[in-house]
């Protein structure tokens, strides 16, 4: 289940944040995945963020934690 939902600033990249704890990135274009999902949050991914140029993620989750993904 999904929590969390971000286009890039260039609309070519979405990032997912989900109840399973993992962090997506998925092609706009064509739905499909972009790489294997982010691990590292121990509970659900309540936001999902890209940073103003596009290059990172920044993502928080019911773990109390923040990550700031390259």
């Amino acid at each position: 289940w999904v929590n969390s939902v971000s286009f890039s600033p260039d609309g070519t990249r979405i990032v997912t944040g989900s109840r399973d704890s993992t962090v997506r990135l998925w092609d706009a274009a064509t739905g499909q995945p972009v790489g294997e999902p982010l691990r590292g949050h121990t509970s659900y991914v309540n936001s999902v963020s890209f940073s103003p140029d596009g290059t990172r993620i920044v993502t928080g989750s019911r773990d109390s934690t923040v990550r700031l993904w390259d």
